[in-house]
């Protein structure tokens, strides 16, 4: 495997995969379920969380350098082989569904140049006329990535700092414009009985939290193409203080500008409608074009870890070998085809179900849940190892604890979509089994953690027919 990366591919890399879509609708996103107060709170737990899952993603890349397949290897070598496998499906299955999502908002931003009331070409991202165009979209990053992981990363630097002026801009205008008065205008939301209590506000929150965090272990999944292991860990931790500033920003500050139930009717993206309050109508198609910027930015990076995801599972024998496949430019050829055909569908399938942008977000966070608990749960199952511990166990416990909140947080019917998701790479499992001579779910836990799987998925079925769960 060719190690072409350096600490600047690796942090534009980072920085790009969590700050693309999610960042210009997440005012009117966190506000529409909680009150400033609550939005403080969320993001105090989430920047502890978030902190020590990445402290754990550094301690595991420096103490054991030969997982380099990151967070599938930390499963395996904590949980077994099945739970290795259902770590990289569901990372997989996550990072696809952020494509279309990104694909589906790039879009829905380019209505605010072509739509009109009469007239609607791209809508919400989700008209026949912007899967069309989202297809072709997916496909240019696709040939992009096929040419070469290095090329992909050259062109993501330019990306990234390009998305990073339309941010920054809006934080200086709020910045300038907030007024105290608003801010602390009902700051626990105790005029809005809807909100719920505090609790219920920081809850509703934290699934939009995450999503804006979800790709911080990009550099991590990537681990095997950097020239310097070190690079690993310390970009992760220089992308995770960039965008917790930013995010912090971008969501309290506005609280200044307009009230809670201003912010939560707005439409996305949401940060072109408050800047357009600031400055005028221009301010919705200056962030617009930045949004456009930044998605394309963000879904090369995603194309990218897409593409690896797999990859790196089929070279830990977790997928199935043809996988692991790589061309003459050194990507990894199989796994990018699959990916992008596999986004096609969703494409054609958010058409058809008329999904949106949130919606994918949604089921794209709680997919990525278990992953991240496995990890977290390996640190902290190594740290009481007598022998050779691995890190600070009260860091480990913090991520694990985190991680369970945010399974606790996604809610039922996420849950059960996700698992709807994970059901059919079972049958992907046995394949890589009959392959690699490994036992085809050997364990009593193994067999009753994929019979869970399968329930959960007939059930997610049972609600969508009846209506229960929409999706």
């Amino acid at each position: 495997m060719q190690k072409q990366l350096g600490l600047p591919s690796l942090v534009a890399l980072v920085i790009s995969t969590m700050i693309g879509a999610g960042i210009f609708s997440l005012p009117q996103n966190i506000a529409a379920n909680a009150s400033a107060g609550a939005v403080f709170i969320a993001w105090i737990i989430t920047a502890i969380g978030m902190g020590a899952l990445v402290l754990v993603f550094h301690q595991l890349a420096r103490k054991r350098p030969e997982l380099d397949a990151g967070l599938f290897d930390y499963a395996k070598a904590g949980f077994g082989h099945f739970m290795g496998f259902n770590s990289a499906w569901g990372y997989w299955i996550c990072n696809l569904l952020a494509n279309v999502s990104y694909a589906v908002v790039f879009f829905g931003a380019l209505s605010i140049f072509t739509d009109t009331a009469d007239w609607q070409l791209f809508g919400e991202g989700n008209t026949a006329a912007a899967i069309l165009g989202a297809s072709i979209l997916i496909w240019t990053m696709h040939f992009l990535v096929l040419r070469g992981v290095q090329l992909a990363a050259a062109v993501n630097i330019v990306a990234t700092i390009a998305k990073l002026l339309p941010i920054l801009v809006f934080i200086v205008a709020v910045i300038l414009a907030s007024e105290w008065d608003k801010f602390s205008f009902d700051f626990w939301g105790q005029q809005a009985p809807a909100l719920g209590s505090v609790l219920d506000q920081v809850k509703s929150s934290m699934m939009v939290t995450l999503w804006v965090f979800i790709g911080i272990e990009g550099a991590v999944i990537v681990s095997a193409r950097a020239k310097l292991r070190s690079d690993v860990g310390k970009a992760t931790i220089i992308a995770l203080l960039c965008a917790l500033c930013l995010y912090i920003m971008v969501t309290l500050f506005t609280f200044g500008v307009m009230t809670q139930p201003e912010i939560a009717a707005l439409h996305n993206p949401s940060m072109g409608q408050i800047l357009a309050h600031i400055l005028g109508p221009w301010g919705a198609k200056f962030v617009s074009a930045g949004l456009v910027i930044s998605v394309s930015g963000a879904l090369l990076s995603w194309t990218v870890v897409s593409a690896e995801a797999p990859f790196i599972a089929a070279k830990s024998g977790l997928f199935p070998k043809r996988f692991a496949q790589e061309n003459k430019h050194g990507s990894a050829s199989f796994s990018l085809w699959m990916s992008t055909i596999l986004v096609q569908l969703f494409l054609i399938t958010t058409l058809v179900q008329e999904s949106t942008y949130l919606a994918l977000v949604y089921i794209a966070t709680s997919a990525v849940l278990l992953p991240y608990l496995l990890a977290a749960a390996y640190a902290l199952k190594s740290g009481y190892c007598k022998h050779n511990p691995i890190g600070n166990k009260g860091i480990a416990f913090i991520a694990t604890l985190y991680s369970v909140w945010l399974v606790y947080a996604a809610g039922l019917d996420s849950l059960l979509l996700c698992a709807l998701l994970y059901a059919p790479g079972i049958w992907v499992y046995r394949q890589a089994c009959r392959e690699t001579g490994q036992a085809f779910l050997p364990s009593k836990s193994e067999r009753a953690f994929a019979g869970l799987l399968i329930a959960m998925a007939i059930t997610a079925l049972y609600f969508i027919a009846t209506g229960i769960i929409s999706l």
